[in-house]
């Protein structure tokens, strides 16, 4: 063989090798994102979860709160007749 074909052979070898590596790398990275995006949707659906059951609460301590308000202004126009 000749020394050119020893180097272009070489130089074949070498940048196949580095396509090879190239896509495992992308391929684990891909993966690891893909990983990271189910974490993230996890999150949110718990992060939502407990916005709903916080807003639940809201909504009774609010009523509460009404109710309470009606009957002081109802205490108070009783006392006035």
């Amino acid at each position: 063989m000749s020394r050119s074909s020893k180097a272009v052979l070489g130089l074949s070898v070498v940048l196949t090798a580095a396509t090879v590596a190239g896509v495992h790398l992308k391929q684990r990275l891909d993966r690891q994102r893909l990983h990271d995006g189910v974490i993230r949707d996890i999150e949110r659906q718990n992060r939502k979860k407990e916005n709903i059951r916080l807003l639940g609460e809201q909504i009774i301590l609010t009523e509460q709160l009404e109710a309470e308000r009606e009957k002081i202004l109802l205490a108070k126009g009783s006392q006035k007749t």
